[in-house]
């Protein structure tokens, strides 16, 4: 397993290195954590006598762990609901929280009529939660992993990505963003451009572009290092119209994103496949937020690769087929 581990690592170092914006990095980086955490525990339960209990108990936890995340997922599915309003974004930790004790039941349900179209439906559901499931764990890890690291260039602008307003203001989600270009800004020499990116939605007075610009001024930066963009209304639209935006100024170099912590991965990999020359980096958000966005983001990015994962569960629906061929052989 160390050996697995080692060479996964090793692939995840040369991947990150090539191009730090890839979700496929994450993958290299859960296998090299998966298999150097089963070799370790081989290693104790050889050298440390009673180990191996140790390890029984761990796994006798398991359930108890999984009782717990469902209490965590529901408690802040409420309070989302509570600070944020019943939207459907707002609902997802909610909703998680009430699918993962549902489905197993659901699952044995199925498996318990008997019927081969019904307990291949049952396969067909673990193999999909069990898919969706590592996908979630893989997007999540690279997405702390790749909100710790550092910007490797000095940027010659920074877009701050647009989100809602609230009442024509910026709201302290998007004031986040705000401040943390501001760090980027008085810690970079030559100063770079700030470009605040944002259109005008439905349920708002102004463009959020031209509201972040003015917080922006009255923080102490001198005008003629703001130009708001205030036509996208998408991230990739963020990134593209930025970028015509800093190349019309002639400030050429490298272009830094800043957006709130769960996105950046989400914004890296559009910017890469937009074949921009961007990085991308976050601010704090309020914890209450965290587990609802991050899920939110991940059924973007899945969204976004929908033909791909379609690709990768074949061999799953392939072993659903054989299980239905099994049960109507013995029917």
């Amino acid at each position: 397993m160390l050996i697995l581990a080692a060479g996964f690592g090793a692939l995840y170092l040369f991947f990150r290195r090539r191009d730090r914006r890839m979700l496929r990095n994450g993958v290299f980086l859960v296998g090299a954590l998966g298999c150097g955490l089963l070799g370790i525990l081989e290693i104790f339960s050889r050298v440390v006598p009673g180990f191996g209990l140790v390890s029984l108990a761990l796994v006798l936890l398991l359930p108890a762990s999984v009782v717990v995340l469902c209490w965590f997922l529901i408690a802040n599915g409420i309070t989302m609901l509570r600070r944020e309003g019943r939207r459907l974004g707002n609902m997802l930790s909610l909703l998680a929280g009430l699918a993962i004790p549902i489905l197993p039941v659901v699952a044995v349900l199925l498996v318990g009529t008997a019927n081969p179209y019904l307990v291949t439906l049952a396969a067909l559901l673990f193999l999909l939660t069990g898919y969706v499931s590592v996908a979630f764990v893989i997007f999540l890890s690279y997405a702390l992993a790749y909100g710790r690291m550092t910007h490797r260039e000095h940027p010659a602008a920074l877009v701050v990505l647009g989100s809602r307003l609230i009442g024509g203001q910026v709201p302290p989600l998007l004031r986040a963003r705000l401040d943390r270009a501001l760090e980027v800004y008085r810690d970079t020499e030559p100063k770079p451009l700030l470009i605040p990116s944002g259109g005008q939605g439905p349920d708002e007075s102004r463009a959020e572009g031209a509201a972040m610009a003015e917080y922006l001024r009255e923080q102490g930066v001198p005008a003629q290092d703001v130009i708001a963009e205030t036509e996208a209304v998408s991230t990739a639209q963020n990134l593209r119209f930025a970028q015509q935006i800093q190349e019309d100024a002639g400030r050429s170099g490298a272009l830094l994103a800043v957006t709130n912590n769960y996105h950046v991965l989400r914004a890296a990999l559009l910017a890469r496949k937009a074949g921009l020359r961007a990085e991308v980096t976050g601010s704090k958000t309020a914890r209450y937020y965290v587990p609802s966005a991050f899920l939110r983001e991940f059924i973007a990015v899945m969204r976004g690769h929908l033909f791909l994962h379609a690709v990768l569960f074949l061999p799953f629906l392939a072993f659903a087929g054989l299980v239905l061929m099994a049960a109507l052989a013995q029917g």
